[in-house]
């Protein structure tokens, strides 16, 4: 067997492996930050239009106008301003006109109040206010004027009594309370019995509220009366109208029939207090003719209705 000679080279360390190539780490490149994008502008903001308002003149306030015959020619056009404002400005020129300067006013008065029935049905209580207010004037200083035998100056005025009653009706409460403070107005300075042709009518109204104002107005004119006016009225016409609110919905309603009926006992009973010191006649008499009167005016049911208030109240 052959011997393998070994050299001197068989001692050597074996030679190192040629080292690998190292992988030289990427580095990412850092990405270009976007640029900022401008900021939006502002928009314009809309200016918010400033609320219009009108201030509540009380009549003792109301000064005289400076120079009331440039003022009295524009007054029509002034009422009728699509401007509100302007509208209630004329009202309460209306309102000076009556205060201080009633003569000038007469004579345009129908087409005043036709306007402010117009401006009395306005959407804006201010302005429905203000022509509310404005009859209140024109009633405590015109009066019996309002009811003049001119077509058109009656028929503003039976307009003007429908918006008066509607207006006390509704429920803005301010509305209703100025319409309420100048019927009583009007039914202390225009004549009862002038008045009372007028508001009976009322008293069948289709709307509840209208009929118990009306009859609370009726009440106010009744009770301010002598009893020689309720017998000049009449007091079978009178007691109808009564009859009609005795069995109404509304409290107020009954309440106001039943002071009508009171005064239209007393006028009719007043007749009746001579005859009962001359010949002695007893209390009954009177209560009994009172009894056969209304019978003989009203249905069986009205009429126990009407007995009977008057009987509670002597009770």
């Amino acid at each position: 067997m052959a011997l393998r000679v070994r050299s001197i080279d068989d001692n050597a360390l074996p030679a190192a492996a040629p080292e690998r190539p190292r992988k030289i780490a990427k580095i990412a490149s850092p990405s270009p930050s976007p640029s900022p994008s401008p900021s939006p502008l502002p928009l314009p903001t809309k200016e918010k239009p400033t609320e219009q308002s009108v201030e509540y003149i009380s009549s003792v306030d109301l000064k005289p106008l400076p120079d009331p015959q440039a003022k009295i020619k524009d007054l029509l056009i002034e009422l009728e301003s699509k401007d509100w404002v302007k509208a209630c400005g004329a009202l309460n020129d209306v309102r000076r006109f009556a205060l201080h300067h009633s003569s000038l006013l007469l004579q345009i008065l129908g087409k005043v109040m036709t306007i402010i029935v117009k401006t009395m049905k306005s959407p804006r209580s201010a302005l429905c206010k203000t022509s509310i207010m404005a009859c209140n004037d024109v009633f405590s200083n015109l009066g019996q004027a309002l009811l003049s035998s001119e077509k058109e100056q009656e028929s503003a005025f039976d307009n003007l009594l429908l918006q008066l009653l509607l207006k006390a009706s509704q429920d803005k409460r301010f509305v209703c309370e100025e319409a309420e403070k100048t019927l009583e107005t009007m039914a202390m300075c225009i004549s009862p019995l002038s008045l009372l042709k007028k508001l009976q009518s009322f008293v069948t109204h289709s709307n509840l509220r209208v009929r118990a104002k009306a009859a609370v107005v009726i009440s106010k004119c009744v009770g301010q009366m002598e009893h020689e006016a309720i017998k000049e009225f009449g007091l079978a016409t009178l007691l109808k109208i009564a009859s009609q609110s005795l069995n109404d919905r509304l409290p107020e309603a009954r309440e106001a029939a039943r002071c009508v009926v009171n005064s239209v006992y007393d006028a009719f009973s007043s007749g009746f207090e001579s005859a009962k010191q001359d010949d002695g006649a007893s209390d009954s008499s009177t209560e009994e003719l009172w009894e056969k009167f209304c019978s003989s005016n009203l249905s069986a049911v009205a009429a126990q209705s009407v007995t009977k208030i008057v009987v509670e109240k002597r009770g």
